[in-house]
């Protein structure tokens, strides 16, 4: 009675520390759903806002709007081109490395970006001008490069499946029609002894094998829509 007791209480401890679990488990996920959430709200607000500040804003301060706009829309894109294929292709994982030494770079550049716009030195921001230009343009070269490369790498892929592919498909075809190189298929017919004799198709009949029309008992019927046989033609 002690011991069934006892398994009964280690049992309703098990079942209490599974249901804390999952549910800790079930909190953190629905957690970090909703931080992705905000985040991926906070993003599309900020993206929106470079993109009416770059059309809106002239001068020094609508360039670093574009940027800016410039630099986020490359290297998301790119991100989400490695994230999406890392996966099929365990080769893309170096390619993911380099690009996370990248985002370092590109994150620094943003805040720099991000920081000018408050600056109130117009002077001094339109001499920094040309550097942050040139720091943008190769950054986001170097993230197009990559993500042109997994796009041509992936369609490479896609090619050599499909020519793969399609000379399976050849030769299945060839297999389907192997019955056309071997004339027409004979089967089988038993003999008279038991044994089987080979049975060919019927040849055609003949025409003293063709049926014989039967005479007609009489004139044909004459229909309301056919013409009147003219005199000259009755003799």
């Amino acid at each position: 009675m002690e011991a069934a007791i006892a398994i009964l209480a280690l049992m309703f401890v098990a079942f209490v520390v599974l249901g804390a679990y999952l549910t800790v488990k079930a909190v953190g996920a629905a957690k970090r759903g909703v931080e992705r959430t905000v985040t991926q709200a906070r993003k599309a607000v900020e993206d929106t806002t470079l993109r009416a500040k770059s059309m809106g804003q002239v001068g020094v301060a609508g360039e670093l709007a574009q940027l800016r706009l410039t630099l986020r829309t490359s290297m998301r894109t790119t991100q989400d081109s490695l994230h999406a294929r890392v996966e099929q292709d365990e080769s893309l994982k170096e390619s993911l490395r380099l690009f996370e030494r990248l985002s370092g770079h590109g994150h620094e550049l943003d805040d720099e970006l991000k920081r000018l716009e408050r600056e109130p030195d117009k002077r001094r921001m339109a001499e920094r001008m040309p550097e942050l230009r040139e720091r943008t343009e190769r950054i986001t070269h170097a993230a197009d490069s990559l993500r042109w490369a997994v796009r041509d790498r992936a369609r490479q892929f896609a090619d050599d499946d499909l020519a793969s592919l399609s000379a399976e498909i050849e030769v299945e075809s060839g297999a389907l029609r192997d019955w056309a190189t071997k004339g027409p298929t004979t089967s089988a017919t038993t003999d008279t002894s038991g044994g089987q004799a080979d049975r060919k198709w019927p040849e055609s009949a003949t025409v003293a094998d063709a049926p014989q029309a039967i005479a007609a008992a009489g004139p044909a019927p004459v229909y309301p829509w056919q013409k009147t046989a003219r005199p000259e033609t009755t003799n």
